[in-house]
């Protein structure tokens, strides 16, 4: 205390001040002093006290500790001890164990007081700020005290601190600095720190992993030595699970990074398995939960898949069977990794079938589930164990249908081999051992063995067992109700109705089986109007379940034990009422919503093994299914019958229409298919045509320069015969040129008469309104044979066309070549000429067929409307038709139910008519009353025959 006393002046001669005076000396000295020496001093002073004087140091000096951090920023030794006075504020004194007596209530006022300090620290949050501009300085005595402040900040008040560094600008890639850092002191220190900032906020978790965490963590793990490395490693793997858990973003990234495949080393374990530390035993518990972090099943199904696949190509399942297969493991390590395995295939096809493949190392060799079952069955074994048993035994036939038939199979007479022990023994040996929990775990697995699998519950019911020498063998069936009947434990009771439930529900033929026996109804309807205990309400609810079952599966087979008969019994022995309070038992039981939670099975003693997950599930499908079927009448279910049938029909009427729209709309679809061709067709005929007449006005320009070339030399003549043999034009050539034209205009007129005849038919259907959709697609298919053939025509057209224009170009060259011959020039102007006007005789055809073509195009369209206005029309008149008929059915069922009444009144009158004779009336017979009615419409009929000769 000398140095405290020279600090404030003051020698401890005399009377000595106290404490509270003490500090606020150095608080006065600290606020006031210029020289940094000074304030140094009263600082160093200060953290001396820090510890002893808690409460007066806090209040006085916190202040002026928080102003010495930003104002002396350039002094390290200064800034180092603010920061430690700081931490001894708001974090109690580990070190100091006060008491047994008073140890409790002094750590209550010391966590109390660091809250108040912490919050008085945080209300300002540039205080946060601050100190996370402080950890930048790299001087450890700056860097270290800081780190431990923060920490301690973030436990006392983590919401708030966490709130302030997440807006604050780089803040949490600030402290991911920390691990970067070479001083293993800091490095591990930040990694507490980052445990505290990252717990329960996904914002800042996301932000931390991708500043790059998971990859520096992993290689602080593997530096350190995996799962054979100290603390630090089991700090890495709590972060890693802090980042992991329930952020489905983060898991996500992780397992996009590969770094699933880096998790594989740290279950590689030796041979010699013996003297596993306590530290080691740690790490690889918390490596095992971070592989069920990325598996569990509250993940998204999806990610769940990928990263069971992931972890089956790495190889990482198969080294967790390594170990499951493995000779001194401890109990909790091995319990954990089973529970991790079963994770690990539950729902994957693949990762089950190897698990199914797995041997235990043994002579002979024996599947690892049977050796795992052997396990559950066995009362000596652990609880813990037991329980990871089991749900290793549910994930492996989650969804596996495949697996609950070779469990199945293990138990049919026909694949049974005496030499060996099998799944399907060890359950039979469980079921009806005398331990009750084995009885309940056996029935829980079998149950999962039929769960959703309607043909493993029928084959269930040939398993038959021999109970005692000399007796006949009795059904599994059987064996489970007789077990239920002779009293057994709670626990046997309620994992045997379980399992009675989940076999026949949904299964007709399995309820038949179960009511056949004629003690079965006898013994639920007992137990379920019985007054019983607290501990038998559990069982009263499951028997009114496995009743309800037998209800509402009922398929009438057997008449003494109809739906309508077995609803009468209940409403006579138990009381429907009763019965719809005994099922509520069930889903109001404390350890059914603990249950229903989560798939693994978590108890806390043996006693509290009631409830399987799968089975909750088909509790709360059931329930209100068979309260609705208990309480419902007979009408109610014949009117809910009638309904379901209307609806059936409805949907099979829904069906053909909708059977009948899609084969329209195929029919449209061709339709435009084939309009889309005629139009592609159609473009391409119009270019055709417009390159023929572009080279006919080529054609032209020459003919015309040609012209003038020879208008000069027009006035000689020669010998006709002469020059044309010159030019190679024979007389015979001639004749066949002309012959060629007239059979062209002979092609014209049958082709304009085609078009009239194909315009007098679109007059007449046009004349007739709408046609039938049949006729008009076959006139639209001759519309189209029509196209085909003018386009064909078009083409022999343009044919002719081409051969007088070589013939013109011969001409052309032999006028060019040929000498001075009398006569020549004007037989050239002759040949010329005649070329000239067949030339402009095939350019008139021409352009009359594609008129000719454009009209049928038009036509085609035309009737392609009407055409689908006619199928409209033809769809409405068939629904006016389907009315009609049906109107006419309605008439004649009431024209029958007039007659029938016609007859029976005209009975009732001639049984009147022959009381009245009786009685000695005289009535008039219908027989006369007719003639003379007869007779009077005679007369009338010629009075009016008269009035009309007039």
């Amino acid at each position: 205390m000398n140095y405290i006393w020279e600090v404030v002046g003051r020698h401890p001669t005399g009377q000595q001040p106290t404490g509270a005076e003490t500090i606020q000396k150095l608080c006065d000295r600290v606020a006031s002093s210029t020289l940094l020496e000074d304030r140094r001093d009263a600082v160093r002073a200060l953290k001396s006290l820090s510890k002893k004087y808690r409460m007066e140091v806090g209040t006085m000096a916190m202040d002026h500790l928080v102003r010495i951090l930003q104002t002396d920023r350039s002094d390290t030794e200064i800034l180092g001890y603010a920061l430690d006075t700081l931490y001894n504020i708001v974090c109690s004194d580990e070190e100091e164990e006060p008491d047994d007596s008073e140890e409790e209530n002094q750590q209550k006022q010391e966590d109390d007081l660091g809250a108040q300090f912490t919050e008085k620290f945080v209300q300002e949050p540039d205080n946060i700020t601050l100190l996370l501009t402080l950890l930048e300085e790299f001087d450890f005595h700056v860097r270290w005290p800081g780190v431990k402040l923060l920490t301690a900040l973030l436990k006392n008040q983590c919401a708030q601190v966490q709130g302030i560094i997440l807006v604050s600008p780089m803040g949490v890639s600030r402290l991911m600095d920390l691990l970067a850092d070479s001083r293993e002191v800091i490095r591990n220190d930040g990694l507490l720190l980052l445990q505290q900032l990252t717990k329960g906020n996904t914002a800042i978790q996301k932000i931390v992993a991708f500043e790059n965490a998971f990859e520096r963590l992993l290689e602080i793990i593997t530096e350190e030595g995996s799962s054979d490395g100290g603390i630090v490693v089991e700090d890495c793997l709590l972060l890693l699970l802090n980042l992991l858990k329930n952020n489905s973003s983060n898991q996500n990234f992780f397992k996009e990074g590969s770094y699933i495949q880096k998790m594989k080393p740290w279950f590689e374990v030796g041979d010699d398995n013996s003297g596993w530390s306590a530290q080691k035993v740690t790490n690889l518990h918390l490596m095992l939960q971070l592989v069920r972090v990325m598996v569990s099943p509250v993940n998204s199904p999806g990610a769940t898949a990928s990263c069971q696949k992931a972890m089956f190509q790495c190889g990482l399942l198969q080294q967790l069977c390594t170990i499951l297969m493995a000779t001194g493991v401890p109990a909790d390590i091995l319990t954990e990794t089973i529970n991790t395995v079963s994770e690990v295939i539950r729902g994957s096809e693949v990762n089950q079938d190897y698990f199914a493949s797995v041997n235990a190392p043994s002579n002979p060799p024996r599947p690892a589930i049977v050796v795992l079952l052997m396990s559950m069955v066995n009362e000596r074994q652990p609880f813990v164990l037991r329980c990871a048993v089991l749900y290793c035994f549910q994930c492996f036939l989650y969804k596996n249908h495949k697996g609950q038939g070779e469990i199945v199979a293990t138990l049919l007479p026909s694949t049974i081999d005496a030499n060996s022990i099998s799944a399907g023994q060890l359950l039979c040996g469980g079921l009806f051992s005398a331990d009750s929990l084995s009885n309940w775990c056996a029935a829980v697995a079998l149950a999962h063995a039929l769960q959703d699998n309607l043909t493993q519950k029928e084959q269930l019911l040939r398993v038959q067992l021999a109970t005692s020498l000399g007796k006949p063998p009795v059904s599994l069936l059987q064996q489970c109700t007789n077990i239920l009947s002779q009293g057994s434990r709670v626990q046997t009771k309620v994992g045997l109705l379980m399992l009675l439930c989940t076999w026949i529900s949904n299964c007709p033929i399995a309820v038949m089986h179960f009511l056949h026996n004629q003690d079965n109804v006898p013994f639920l309807t007992g137990q379920i109007s019985e007054n019983l205990g607290e501990d038998e309400r559990l069982v009263q609810g499951l028997c009114a379940l496995l009743l309800g079952i037998c209800i509402y599966y009922n398929d009438n087979s057997l008449e003494n034990y109809t739906k309508e008969k077995l609803k009468q019994l209940i409403e006579k022995r138990i009381g429907k009422e009763n019965f719809v309070e005994k099922l509520g038992f069930i889903t109001k039981h404390e350890l059914y919503s603990r249950a229903a939670q989560k798939p693994q099975p978590a108890f806390s003693t043996p006693e509290h093994m009631l409830f399987d997950h799968e089975f909750t599930k088909l509790v709360k499908e059931l329930e209100g299914m068979i309260t609705k079927a208990v309480l419902r009448s007979s009408e109610e279910e014949k009117k809910e019958e009638e309904v379901k049938k209307t609806l059936e029909q409805h949907d099979s009427i829904v069906t053909q229409y909708k059977e009948l729209i899609r084969e329209q709309d195929s029919q449209i679809n061709e339709l435009k298919e084939q309009v889309s061709s005629m139009t592609i067709q159609n473009e391409k005929l119009q270019n055709t045509i417009t390159q023929q007449f572009s080279q006919i006005q080529q054609h032209k320009d020459q003919y015309n320069i040609l012209k003038l070339k020879l208008g000069k030399d027009n006035q000689q003549t020669g010998n006709q015969a002469e020059a044309a043999h010159v030019n190679g034009l024979q007389p015979e050539e001639l004749s066949q040129l002309r012959e060629q034209l007239e059979e062209l205009q002979r092609q014209n007129q049958r082709l304009q008469t085609q078009l009239t005849e194909k315009d007098s038919i679109i007059t007449s259907l046009r004349a007739e309104g709408m046609p039938s959709a049949e006729g008009s697609a076959s006139e639209v298919t001759e519309l189209q044979k029509e196209v085909e053939l003018l386009k064909a025509q078009l083409q022999s057209q343009t044919a002719e066309i081409t051969k007088l224009q070589s013939e013109k170009q011969e001409l052309l060259r032999g006028s060019e070549t040929t000498t001075a011959v009398p006569g020549e020039d004007s037989v050239h102007t002759e040949k010329i000429a005649e070329l000239e006007s067949r030339l402009s005789a095939q350019t008139a055809e021409t352009q009359k067929l594609k008129g000719e073509i454009k009209t049928l195009v038009e036509s085609k369209e035309l009737m392609e409307k009407e055409l689908a206005s006619a199928t409209s029309t033809a769809a409405i008149m068939q629904t006016e038709k389907s009315k009609l008929q049906q109107e006419v059915q309605e008439s004649k069922k009431e024209q029958d139910d007039l007659l029938m009444l016609l007859a029976d009144q005209d009975q009732k009158i001639l049984s009147l008519k022959q009381k009245l004779k009786d009685l000695g009336e005289t009535i008039e017979d219908e027989d006369d009353l007719d003639s003379r009615d007869q007779f009077d419409d005679d007369d009338d009929d010629e009075e009016e025959e008269e009035e009309c000769d007039e």
